[in-house]
């Protein structure tokens, strides 16, 4: 479902003209419609291919683990076509940041758990949103370094309603909560004390943090993906400790 929604993402932004030769999304990462790699035609059929394989999983895991998977996926779905995609587009309209921290936190992770123990969790719900906010980081580190793009091309973004001063300080503050947020849950509970081995990846947060005040790298977004991957490892790995000792 991710892979399909990054493919269509593409595939308006190209459509659309808001992605093109030279502009920094194309600069620091393959871009195979921008290189002339892939047709607009074989970006949609790899699309719906990709959305198929998503559905039928989905329905498998419905039908064998319980029917409210249904509805977590069919919310999915739709936050993922209508991404980009008219008439909505709600990428452009500042919610961005929103569906994405929901898809990746409590949707994901309280889909997951659903699917292993076949019911909710105000627990899982509760860790899944210090990781929900980081990669809700990825899409504001890009908005905040796109904000001049972003306006020429009449996109409205969370950083362009805030400004990029305040944009920077949101990202910042959001970082810290999510960190305080783990620190909090492994003394209070539901996280046990093991889950502070997230802190190791404290030091990569403090440089990306210095490395977003002093000038905004053109892979800001790709950098924060990778503090999330640290954060998400440390934090699963932290789980499987607590489950065995």
């Amino acid at each position: 479902m991710h892979a399909a929604t990054n493919l269509i993402n593409d595939y308006y932004d190209v459509k659309s003209g808001v992605d093109f030769q030279g502009v920094s999304t194309g600069i620091y990462r393959p871009h195979p419609l921008l290189e002339g790699k892939l047709t607009p035609q074989q970006v949609l059929i790899e699309t719906c291919l990709l959305y198929g394989l998503a559905i039928i999983i989905g329905l498998y895991l419905a039908v064998t683990r319980g029917w409210p998977l249904l509805w977590i996926g069919l919310a999915g779905a739709l936050a993922s076509v209508t991404y980009t995609a008219p008439p909505f587009k709600y990428k452009y309209m500042a919610l961005g940041e929103l569906s994405v921290f929901l898809m990746w936190g409590p949707l994901m992770v309280l889909g997951s758990y659903f699917i292993q123990r076949q019911v909710f969790s105000g627990n899982a719900l509760l860790i899944s949103l210090p990781f929900g906010l980081l990669v809700a980081l990825v899409l504001l580190a890009n908005n905040i370094r796109d904000i001049s793009h972003d306006h020429s091309k009449g996109i409205l973004t969370l950083p362009i309603m805030i400004g990029q001063r305040n944009g920077i300080r949101l990202y910042s503050a959001l970082m810290i909560i999510a960190y305080v947020g783990i620190i909090g849950m492994s003394i209070a509970g539901p996280l046990y004390p093991w889950s502070l081995i997230v802190l190791i990846s404290v030091p990569l947060a403090l440089k990306l943090l210095r490395q977003m005040l002093q000038k905004i790298p053109d892979d800001a977004d790709a950098q924060t993906a990778k503090l999330d991957t640290a954060f998400g490892v440390l934090l699963v790995a932290s789980l499987v400790l607590e489950s065995l000792f």
